[in-house]
């Protein structure tokens, strides 16, 4: 199905519209001289989301010769965080496109959304490092996760 003919996705700041969830943990070392977690280190959260959403022990993702690099990450601030605690990332898949893939990520402390961002990954040819088209695998595996 085209991307044009998908209803729209809930919005990214409800919890429930999530299918892939994982935390980190927040470190005194993540904090700024205002004493709330660095905005840089919200970054490092839609990567932990990337990372375990992408991650599957029964099938090759990357195919022979391919990898994948992030080409944009996108970060809306919603609230404040704090140390000591957990934050836990929510990640869907938003489409998936001829060589790369978008994801959205919900960053929560409880049921508050304190952060939203959308991450664009590519897949690139391992030796000449420009962007190819999806191995089939991939393609499969992304499209199976799209909303219905």
């Amino acid at each position: 199905m085209p991307d044009s003919d998908r209803p729209a996705p809930p919005p990214a700041t409800e919890r429930g519209s999530y299918t892939s969830w994982t935390f980190d943990k927040l470190r005194l070392g993540d904090t700024d001289r205002q004493g709330h977690v660095n905005n840089a280190v919200f970054a490092t959260f839609a990567e932990t989301g990337r990372i375990e959403f992408m991650r599957d022990d029964r099938v090759d993702l990357r195919g022979t010769g391919t990898n994948f690099v992030v080409a944009r990450v996108e970060i809306d601030f919603r609230g404040e965080v704090h140390w000591p605690g957990q934050i836990d990332i929510g990640t869907r898949l938003l489409s998936v496109g001829r060589s790369s893939w978008r994801t959205e990520h919900g960053m929560f402390i409880g049921d508050k959304c304190v952060a939203t961002a959308v991450s664009v990954m590519v897949t690139i040819d391992s030796e000449t490092r420009r962007a190819k088209p999806l191995p089939d695998p991939l393609r499969a595996w992304l499209e199976a996760r799209l909303p219905r």
